[in-house]
């Protein structure tokens, strides 16, 4: 299932054509693809059911990234690019080549054309890559017909036949003179560069003309030859048709915010893209210069020979402070370069503030969900209990609040239970109320809108006693009924108490849920310290010459038997504690673990740690997992 994070980036993916960039939890890019619709392929890797290794590949998916391109060609090329850059772990069949199709022209005294997927510096000339074999070879086929090089063996002894039906230039019947050659070599280059109208047009004539003629299937070829030529030779900014390496700045601004693209091209392609996305407080364009000086002062950045920015920017200075040549292109490749990095950075903007909206709804726009389902007003403060006891022992509760709709930690409460013996749920709710709003009442504070129990009508009934009967208190009060798998599944309110019907794909069944989440996770994590420390002072207790004062003076200063263990005895004995009980103390924190100094001589009872003590290594990864998501 995609992570909440995912869901809200997929509905930001445009319908457009370009590359999308799979990342891992460390950021780092583990696969790169092409799309004519990125929304489409994007939304295929988690909402349909993979096996082997694309299961495998989104199984390791933290996020994604996207670059938007004119064409279908562009998002081809750049993603050729990418790959030989980055070298994605599962881009398996592009990492050390490509299977993608070229158009050669072969370096040979009588030059031929030819398709393949391997380009080598053997002389010849390579024109692609191109989106499939189909298109290449109908324009090869398009070709041959039309700029006809040598089509048949070296060694024909008479005239092949292809040289009779016009796609062979004859070198099985004649020698063709060089220069020939080279005219047709410079007309093919032309051709596969663009200058395709006269072709297309007469294309086109002919298909018009058949068709008329009622000769349909003529009309589709020639209709096939005019897509195959508009595959193949289409415009594209991905790739340079100059050599001099350069950084494309472009920028958008809105609501305060500036989103910049750079796009780094080395070697005639574009090999990466770098972004930002920061609020600003003077003119963009001067953040854009600030912006651009301090990108070459990083050492991961080296300088190219021109960088393009947009107009407005005093490219002057730029020059003189970077020391590279700064132009602003007003037409041509460099222009339409330009404007692609101006349009993937008015998509991230949008992007940034479309993701804020969501984020915005999931808390408040959830909050008046909720507000609405129980007929209530605002709920600006909700309050939330739970329970955690392990068969009655060390009984404990936590609190936790929401805050228009977000965790507010500062407001968390936890509480050992003091009146209550065994797993009581009714008494205990009512002891931590009693003890949470007799408080407040007393020291005049705010109290919530809204009490949460997660519990059913039980911890509800509790509560609504102690707070309507013993504290003369108006607070609404509804449980969290849970399903078979301890999730929520349903709300309870209102007198009597009814099932509260919410939609399980809406923002207020969404923040139900959270709360629940978080408030069994900060209880769970206190009952596991409080467990942990009794199971650390009842070991202590039991060594001779370790009385209360003793003990105490332990449990501040090392808090965990964990670090008693990692404790030289010396440190124990820094406590003013004799060096004898000391070494008692330092043996009773290895009772019960297996790779414990003191197994040989008989002191670790071989069974292992006291059930629940925080120090055996599972607990503690646990209760650091617990800390780390508390924070």
């Amino acid at each position: 299932m995609a992570s909440e994070l995912i869901e809200n980036l997929l509905t930001l993916v445009p319908t457009l054509p370009g590359c999308y960039i799979m990342k891992n939890a460390d950021d780092q890019i583990i696969y790169i693809g092409k799309a004519k619709n990125l929304r489409n392929r994007v939304r295929s890797y988690f909402k349909s059911t993979h096996t082997g290794k694309t299961a495998q590949l989104v199984s390791e998916i933290d996020h994604f990234d996207y670059i938007v391109t004119q064409t279908d060609k562009e998002s081809l090329l750049l993603e050729i690019n990418l790959i030989k850059k980055h070298q994605p772990h599962y881009n398996i069949r592009l990492k050390h080549g490509t299977m993608y199709p070229y158009i050669k022209i072969t370096k040979e005294r009588d030059p031929q054309m030819i398709i393949t997927s391997v380009v080598e510096d053997d002389g010849g000339e390579y024109f692609g890559p191109y989106p499939n074999i189909y298109a290449a070879s109908g324009t090869l086929d398009l070709l041959q017909k039309t700029y006809p090089l040598r089509k048949c063996g070296k060694n024909e002894k008479r005239a092949c036949f292809y040289y009779h039906l016009g796609q062979c230039i004859g070198p099985c019947d004649h020698e063709v003179p060089v220069a020939e050659y080279e005219a047709q070599k410079a007309r093919i280059r032309r051709f596969l560069n663009g200058d395709v109208k006269n072709i297309k047009d007469d294309l086109k004539e002919k298909m018009a003309a058949a068709s008329e003629d009622l000769q349909f299937e003529r009309a589709a070829e020639y209709r096939d030859q005019i897509n195959y030529i508009e595959q193949t030779v289409e415009p594209q900014n991905i790739m340079s048709k100059q050599y001099n390496d350069r950084d494309v700045f472009a920028f958008y601004f809105d609501k305060g915010w500036i989103s910049i693209q750079v796009f780094l091209l080395r070697q005639f392609s574009i090999i990466k893209r770098d972004s930002a996305l920061f609020p600003v407080y003077s003119d963009p364009e001067e953040e854009l210069t600030s912006y651009i000086v301090q990108f070459y002062q990083e050492a991961n950045h080296t300088k190219p020979k021109e960088i393009l920015v947009p107009g407005n920017l005093d490219n002057e200075l730029i020059a003189d402070t970077v020391e590279v040549k700064v132009s602003t292109p007003k037409r041509g490749d460099k222009h339409k370069m330009l404007q692609m990095a101006q349009r993937n950075a008015k998509i991230a903007h949008l992007d940034k503030f479309r993701l804020l909206a969501m984020k915005e709804q999931k808390t408040t726009g959830a909050i008046d969900q909720l507000s609405e389902a129980l007929n209530l007003p605002y709920l600006k403060v909700i309050e939330s209990f739970d329970h955690s006891n392990i068969q009655g022992t060390n009984p404990v509760s936590a609190m936790v609040a929401y805050e228009d709709g977000r965790p507010n930690k500062s407001m968390y409460r936890k509480y050992k239970i003091k009146t209550v013996d065994g797993s009581n749920e009714f008494a205990t709710t009512q002891e931590v109320i009693r003890r949470r709003y007799g408080r407040l009442l007393k020291e005049n504070g705010d109290f919530p809108d809204l009490i949460l129990m997660d519990g059913g009508a039980i911890e509800v009934n509790a509560a609504k006693e102690v707070l309507e009967d013993e504290l003369g208190l108006d607070i609404p009060v509804a449980g969290m009924v849970k399903d078979d798998k301890h999730r929520t599944a349903n709300l309870i309110f209102g007198d009597p108490l009814t099932i509260i019907p919410l939609d399980p794909r809406s923002q207020a069944f969404h923040l139900l849920q959270r709360i629940q989440d978080e408030v069994h996770r900060f209880a769970i994590t206190f009952h596991r310290k409080t467990r942990s420390k009794q199971s650390f002072t009842s070991k202590l207790d039991g060594i001779d010459g370790v009385g209360p004062k003793t003990r105490t003076k332990v449990l501040r200063h090392f808090k965990t038997m964990k670090a008693v263990r990692e404790a030289a005895i010396a440190d124990i004995q820094a406590l003013a504690i004799p060096e004898k009980v000391a070494v008692e103390i330092h043996k009773a924190a290895w009772d019960g673990q297996k790779d414990s100094p003191y197994a040989n001589e008989g002191l670790v009872d071989s069974i292992g740690a006291v059930d629940g003590e925080e120090t055996n290594e599972v607990d503690e990864i646990l209760l650091n997992i617990d800390q780390g998501l508390s924070e």
